[in-house]
């Protein structure tokens, strides 16, 4: 077989690719279709459904999403559907049948969450033979006798905030192949012994916030696989952890977080040998002997957070003897003195992560010259005076400072000098109004600062670098909730700062950016400025022609009202932009800002909110997806009825008659019936070209690259437009007979 020539096979892509939608499989009127990889997604989201439009579903769907809608009731799904998952949450459901699941043998993850479901047919999942996921979480669950679900396929449960109020002795008889059970935020008080010893390949096990009073010592006795339970929000003030513990040797990791604690036994965790990561953070553990509790079998313990436990008495000089091992500890919260501190972590030479956040401390520990491998260390919410340089000065494997928040006005310029490891130091929070001379000088290797929330009204001190010196690797900068005043005009930033290309300006009062703010900085890739003022008169976002580098611009949450895709012509490199959040008109500019994505760009994903994320269709993902949104006025209102039942070429038809009764659109849906025709922009490629050809006096390989894609743009809406046309007039019923033909 002959090859394609390259421009043809472009042509043909994107041609198939227009609009974000594929004429070969079926798509619902309300619904938004694209491949997500080489999966076919049909994403019904928020679209004020109320019930399945079933005879519109492609047999080739992989994941339909629905979520967000007023469904009530499920029907059985067409014969032969090949859908692999099933996104449901946020909607009205009571109850499941088995009948409505009948036939779906490919079906792998259900989410179920959030609607008000109270009954569930036991064998309402029989015929999905692979089925692994199902989330249930948020629903009224009506008390469960005997058997939940039979699957013997199913690993993933999320029974979470159900109101159970009590697990029954055969509630998992029937799924024993389970790997994971989220219990969470059930009232269940107590649990009784035996109702998980059918569960012996159970992995992780979460029962946070359960109001549990009384747990059988014996209740995790057979669960020998066991490596992660979580325990958290509880009052198992009178438990015998020693006994309740005592079978789980292979347990890791162990969350006791506000589990109502007041005290711990000696040797309470001695048959966790092989624990590695102990939480006891936010209970009362006021007169917690650590040496005791821990005991001599911790020897594997990397991670002790001990955070916000009211110790009221000195830490002992032993109470790390015997955990030696550990890589992070956490002690934030608690009241500590500097020389208790010094005896104390004298024993932990391996310590790489140091966490003493908001402890009263007025000064540091003169013994940081034990910590050869501290690389992480966290000193905010300190009241800390000027006294901390020479201190921190042994630290030079010292990669992250964290003092944050610490009451500093003053921070004297010799502070970090010897500091010369540090990738990411944090000083936000504090009321620094300006930074020494000489402050960050010696910091060659930092890779990011952050200065959000410190008054700051410069973007930053340049006398604050060494002039003459540019930082290669500071890559990052925070400087969000700063009151910053822009200039009229001339760079933001020094020269030093070339090579910064994260840069975050984000609630910083900004309604304009003058058109050589980054100059000196034109390497940026990574640009937030969300939360501010920033509007749509003419030229403010002109700032956005030196960044030829730029992949991301975050612009949410501003006063753009229109935007046009010409704005972006010199960011060839830009994959991400996000608009959401602010007050758009519907007007055509979308419908191009549509089509540059998809056509231009190639991939809809440029555009944030325009359709499903990878994050939107994953187990547990975010039920409450944000969309770009614009409004159409009044009297749009009233007189697009008749447009937007007006087939459009190289638009997406609607096959049902569509009404119009309120006025926020997705942009998805408002590309579809705004009546705008389709504006693939070929003449910039070509204007290129021919500037490239009367500057040179000869074409370059980029020139023809240009011309052949300008070319293939051309063809590609050609191609479309006969496609559509010839699709309305061969228009036929959607029979099921038809549907397997095609």
């Amino acid at each position: 077989m002959a090859r394609l020539p390259l421009p043809i096979l472009l042509t043909l892509g994107m041609a198939a690719a227009f609009n974000g939608d594929s004429f070969e499989l079926e798509c619902p009127d309300e619904c938004d279709c694209h491949y997500f990889r080489i999966n076919w997604v049909t994403d019904c989201s928020e679209s004020n459904l109320t019930e399945i439009p079933y005879d519109e579903l492609s047999m080739s769907v992989y994941i339909l999403d629905l979520n967000e809608n007023n469904i009530t009731d499920l029907k059985p799904f067409p014969k032969d559907i090949k859908m692999r998952r099933l996104q449901i949450a946020n909607n009205k459901l009571t109850k499941i049948t088995r009948e409505a699941f009948s036939g779906l043998e490919y079906l792998i993850d259900v989410d179920l969450s959030g609607n008000n479901i109270s009954y569930i047919d036991p064998e309402a999942f029989l015929d999905s033979r692979g089925l692994l996921n199902v989330e249930l979480q948020d629903n009224p669950l009506a008390p469960v006798e005997g058997p939940f679900l039979a699957s013997s396929t199913l690993q993933f449960l999320d029974v979470s905030s159900c109101k159970l109020t009590r697990i029954n002795p055969q509630f998992f008889d029937n799924i024993t192949a389970l790997t994971s059970v989220d219990l969470s935020y059930n009232p269940l008080n107590s649990l009784d012994a035996g109702v998980f010893d059918v569960l012996t390949s159970l992995d992780t096990l979460k029962l946070n916030n359960c109001n549990l009073t009384s747990v059988a010592e014996n209740v995790f006795s057979n669960l020998v696989n066991l490596k992660y339970l979580e325990l958290a929000g509880n009052i198992l003030t009178n438990t015998d952890f020693t006994e309740l513990l005592g079978s789980l040797t292979r347990l890791e990791y162990l969350n006791l977080r506000k589990a109502g604690l007041t005290s711990l036994s000696e040797d309470t965790f001695s048959n966790c040998t092989n624990l590695v990561t102990l939480i006891l953070a936010d209970n009362e553990l006021r007169d917690l002997d650590v040496a005791a509790t821990l005991g001599s079998s911790v020897e594997h313990l990397e991670l002790l957070d001990l955070s916000h436990c009211k110790i009221i008495g000195p830490i002992s000089g032993d109470a790390f003897a015997n955990a030696t091992r550990l890589k992070s500890l956490y002690l934030s919260g608690n009241p500590l003195f500097a020389p208790d501190l010094e005896e104390a972590l004298a024993p932990l030479p391996r310590l790489e992560r140091l966490f003493l956040s908001n402890c009263g401390l007025r000064r540091l520990p003169y013994n940081f010259n034990v910590f050869d491998n501290l690389v992480e260390l966290d000193i905010s919410h300190n009241p800390l005076v000027n006294v901390f340089a020479k201190l921190l000065a042994p630290l030079e494997k010292l990669e992250y400072l964290n003092m944050g928040y610490s009451n500093l006005s003053y921070i004297a310029p010799d502070s970090f000098s010897n500091l010369t490891a540090m990738k990411r130091l944090v000083l936000s929070g504090n009321d620094l109004m300006s930074l020494e001379a000489g402050l960050f000088g010696n910091l060659t290797q930092l890779t990011t600062i952050e200065l959000e929330f410190c008054g700051l009204k410069r973007p930053l001190n340049a006398n604050a670098f060494f002039k003459n010196l540019t930082y290669m690797d500071l890559r990052e900068i925070r400087l969000g909730g700063n009151p910053l005043v822009i200039p009229a005009s001339g760079p933001l930033f020094p020269k030093s700062l070339a090579h910064v290309t994260v840069l975050d300006l984000s609630n910083c009062n900004i309604t304009s950016l003058n058109v050589d703010s980054f100059k000196n900085s034109d390497n940026i890739t990574d640009l937030n400025l969300a939360g501010n003022q920033i509007s749509s008169t003419e030229g403010s976002l002109l700032f956005l022609d030196r960044l030829q580098q730029l992949e991301k611009i975050n612009l949410s949450n501003n006063n753009l009202t229109t935007i046009d895709p010409e704005v972006f012509v010199n960011n060839p490199k830009l994959h991400s932009l996000n608009l959401i959040g602010n007050p758009f008109i519907c007007d055509c500019k979308i419908a191009e800002m549509w089509d540059w994505a998809n056509m231009i760009k190639g991939d809809l994903d440029v555009l944030i909110g325009a359709k499903s994320a990878e994050k939107d269709i994953v187990v547990k993902g975010n039920k409450k997806k944000k969309h770009l949104y614009c409004r159409y006025n009044e009297t749009q209102l009233r007189n697009m009825s008749i447009a937007t039942n007006r087939t459009v070429p190289g638009r997406r038809p609607f096959l049902k008659p569509q009404k119009l009764t309120y006025a926020n659109r997705t942009w998805a849906k408002y590309v579809r019936e705004s009546g705008c025709e389709p504006v693939v922009k070929i003449l910039r490629p070509v204007a290129l070209v021919g500037e490239a050809f009367h500057k040179n006096g000869y074409v370059s390989t980029r020139v023809i690259v240009l011309g052949v894609l300008a070319v293939c743009l051309g063809f590609a809406t050609l191609l479309m437009t006969m496609r559509l046309f010839k699709r309305k007039n061969n228009t036929e019923v959607d029979t099921e007979t038809n549907r397997k033909q095609r």
